[in-house]
Parts: structure tokens; C-alpha cells; sequence
């Protein structure tokens, strides 16, 4: 049966008080809009429609994709005029499924059950129960059908007793949606078109209204200021973090942890405070994370520890680390680091597209770009690859049981031989050997019976 999925992200969310369109905020590293968006891809619609508004050209480039239609709401006029837009977009024959751009959590199976209750023939309202449903509409039962959405402000006294409210999520058949929105009007106080208003006519016209009930307050919980996003952040995170502890992960405090986009663990992982995981991560087996660490499309294999205050970020080309490592603290991994078993980067080392082979070890202060690095290395403190020309990269290739000492410049296109070793204090510009000792320095002076200078007064 033909399913439409309408998003309505046309708001301007005043209350927001920024110049970037709502739905683009970002809960957990994503948009409010893509949260919306990804938990209804399972559905398989024929038709998935986003209604802009204000913003409308942001909201669009941040969201394109395949089977992602727009359209237009200028100016907005109220959530029945922003479905009004739709109508010549909407595939005939089956539901019509409408959710809100900032309402972000809404959960797939809910989004299922909504499509299956409507089935093209019924009008579903999705539903909650709340200890104060003050502001919200109520929904007027006839025992287990609806016929009526009442405004608080307009309810009776009996009426604001109902704990039973519309969360503003619905399924329609696609045919008589079409119809009943060319019915609205805007006879209020508002002068708006209200949405909710074809529910009295499927009553009359005899169409089935019926409610889905949802016990999950946070997946229709929608966002409207800072304070709101910030809340809903805080909910979503401890959702997470619920999930992972379930599945056997160790997190010191649940509540000082941050997921924004996929976590995979192994057994025994632990996870200290202050972390933030983004993109894609996978932490093998038995791996421990220090406090305030911040990780980010990495690999990290069984056994590996990612000490205090260490940064990973492999954006699109990622990071590995193999079994057995130990990095940081303080130590910065970018995008191409690829670390073999049991290698060592200590602190305020920065790696970037370069590969460590098994055991090599850079422990402090050094930096290796575009190299290329052998088995039990020893990279001394204060050592850099002098990777960049001005115009390109060049490559570092240093062979296995290398040795560089403190303080050397390894300038790119250079390779050092298996076994060679780089005097402290170094320049090197030529290839070293295997097994060779190069020193590039200039010679010490000892000036005897030398006086400081002393000031003048």
C-alpha cells in the first residue's frame, strides 16, 4: 500500500533565538530534521516530503538526498496550510504519515504501528498520557473511538480533567486527507489553518478516528528553545548510555557521557567520565578509556588504552589502533593514523596518515605526518617529520629498530634503513643506510673564561 511520509520543517523557532532554522539545531552531533528523518527510512515510503519555510535554502542543502522531496511554505500560515502545499506532491492510494521536524526521537516502531492502524482507510492520532497535560489538546473519547481534539483554552472544566493529549503526530488516508485540507478555514482568533481540525470531519463524514497511545514521553518531545534541546540532549544521552551498560559496557557515570553517532563495543570495555564518541566508533575487546577523552572514526582493537585528555578524530579516512596500544595522555591521532599492536604515543605527540608498525614508539612531544614507520621504532622527544614543502607532502619512511634522537628533523622525501640511527639534535636530508649513524649537526664551541654581559645602570 502507498505510504507518504510528510515532515513539516517550515518554522522559524523564535524561541530559539538564533539565526540557523530550528530543525537544524543538532541533538547528538545530528540535526533535529535528521534524527526525523533516519528513524522513518525503514518505512519504505513511495514519497518522503519535507515542507520548508524559513531557512528554506539551509534546510534543504543540509538534508538533500535520494527520495527526499521539498516543498514550500511561504508564508506559514499554520500546520493545515503547510499540508495544503503537499497535495499535488502526494503519492494517490494508501496514508499519509505527518511528523515534525523538531520533534526528533519519535521511534520507528511507534512511526509503524501509526502506518499499520491507518491502512489507508482510518485517521491515527498519536497519543500520551501526561501527570499535567496543561497547554496540551485533549482527546475526547467515545470509548475507544475519538471524536474530538478540544485546545486547553478551550476545553471545559470536565474536559481539562482528560490526562489523555494529541502530540501532534498523525497517519491519514492519503485521499481524504487531500480533501479535508481543502475544506480548512481560518475563522480564529489566529487566523491560521489548524490541521487538527479534519478530525472533526472524518467524524462526520463516518471515517474511523482512532489513537495510538505512547508511554515514551521523550519520543514526543519536541523542541522549542535551548533549554528544551539541552533536556532533550540529557534524555537521549541516558537513553544511550542505559543501552550500552544493558550490553555490558562499564561507563563511571552515565550521566557525563556523550554519543553522537554509532558505538560499537566489545566486552569489558570501560569508560571513564567526560567522553564524547562521534561518527563511527569501534572499541574492541577489554579496551579502557581515560576521562575527557574525545573520539571520533576510529578503530580501536582489544586491549588498548586511551589514556586521559586524548583526541581522535579520523574524520572521512579514520584511525586505527591495534591490540595491546597506549596512547596519551594528551595525545592527538588524525585523520590516516593507522597504529599496529602494542605501539606507544604518549603525550603531546601528533600522529596524521601515517603507519606505526608493531611496537614502535613515539613517547612525547614529537609530531609524524605522511610516514611510514617500522617494527620497535624509538622516536625520540621533540623529533618532526618535515612533511610539507610549501606547495606538497612528501613521505618519511623509517625502517624497522630505527632509533631517532631528540630534538631531529627528518626532512621529507627521506628514509632511514632497518637499524639506523639519528644522532640528537639532527637535520636530516639524505637517506640514511641500514645500520648507519647519521648526525647533521653543528660542532659544539667551548669559549673559556667567557663573561655574561651585564646590565647597564
Amino acid at each position: 500500500m502507498p505510504l507518504n511520509i510528510v515532515v513539516m520543517a517550515a518554522g522559524k523557532g523564535t524561541r530559539m533565538k538564533s539565526s540557523l532554522p530550528k530543525v537544524l539545531h543538532k541533538l547528538a552531533g545530528r540535526s533535529l530534521l535528521q534524527h526525523v528523518l533516519s528513524r522513518t527510512a525503514a518505512l519504505q515510503a513511495q514519497a518522503r516530503i519535507v515542507i520548508t519555510g524559513h531557512g528554506a535554502d539551509q534546510v534543504e542543502a543540509a538534508v538533500a538526498g535520494a527520495g527526499i522531496r521539498f516543498v514550500r511554505q511561504e508564508p506559514q500560515l499554520g500546520t493545515g496550510h503547510a499540508i495544503q502545499q503537499t497535495v499535488p506532491a502526494l503519492e494517490d492510494g494508501g496514508s499519509t504519515l505527518i511528523l515534525s521536524g523538531d520533534t526528533p526521537l519519535i521511534s520507528t516502531p511507534t512511526t509503524q504501528a501509526l502506518v499499520e492502524a491507518s491502512h489507508g482507510a482510518r485517521l491515527v492520532l498519536l497519543t500520551i498520557e501526561y501527570a499535567d497535560p496543561t497547554g496540551y489538546g485533549r482527546i475526547v473519547r467515545d470509548g475507544e473511538a475519538v471524536k474530538a481534539i478540544v485546545e486547553h483554552k478551550d476545553a471545559t472544566p470536565e474536559q481539562r480533567q482528560i490526562r489523555e493529549c494529541y502530540t501532534g503526530i498523525m497517519a491519514a488516508p492519503t485521499e481524504a486527507l487531500k480533501r479535508w485540507v481543502g475544506q480548512l478555514s481560518n475563522q480564529n482568533a489566529q487566523g491560521e489553518y489548524y490541521l487538527t481540525d479534519i478530525v472533526a470531519m472524518a467524524v462526520a463524514e463516518g471515517v474511523p478516528v482512532v489513537a495510538v497511545k505512547t508511554t515514551d514521553e521523550t519520543e514526543v518531545l519536541g523542541v522549542n528553545s535551548p533549554s528544551q534541546l539541552a533536556h532533550l540532549e540529557r534524555r537521549f544521552q541516558r537513553q544511550q548510555a542505559e543501552a550500552l551498560m544493558d550490553a555490558g559496557v562499564r561507563l563511571a557515570d552515565p550521566a557525563r557521557f556523550d554519543l553522537r553517532g554509532e558505538l560499537q563495543c566489545g566486552r569489558d570495555v570501560d569508560i571513564d567520565v567526560n567522553c564524547v564518541f562521534e561518527g563511527k566508533v569501534s572499541l574492541g575487546d577489554g579496551v579502557r578509556i581515560g576521562a575527557n577523552c574525545v573520539i571520533r572514526n576510529a578503530t580501536i582493537a582489544a586491549g588498548a588504552r586511551i589514556h586521559e585528555f586524548t583526541h581522535i578524530d579520523g574524520e572521512a579516512a579514520g584511525v586505527s589502533v591495534g591490540e595491546g596500544a597506549l596512547i596519551g595522555p594528551f595525545a592527538r591521532l588524525r585523520p590516516g593514523a593507522q597504529l599496529g599492536a602494542e605501539v606507544h604515543i604518549g603525550n603531546f605527540v601528533e600522529v596524521k596518515n601515517a603507519t606505526l608498525a608493531r611496537g614502535a614508539k613515539a613517547n612525547h612531544l614529537a609530531y609524524l605526518g605522511d610516514a611510514t614507520v617500522g617494527e620497535r621504532v624509538n622516536y625520540g622527544a621533540g623529533s618532526i617529520t618535515a612533511n610539507y614543502d610549501g606547495a606538497n607532502k612528501h613521505r618519511t619512511t623509517i625502517g624497522a629498530d630505527v632509533h631517532v634522537g631528540s630534538n631531529c628533523v627528518l626532512v621529507a622525501p627521506v628514509t632511514l634503513g632497518d637499524g639506523a640511527t639519528i644522532g640528537g639534535g639532527s637535520t636530516i636530508t639524505k637517506d640514511v643506510a641500514p645500520g648507519q649513524l647519521a648526525v647533521a649537526r653543528g660542532r659544539q664551541t667551548v669559549i673559556s673564561e667567557w663573561v655574561r654581559p651585564v646590565k647597564k645602570k
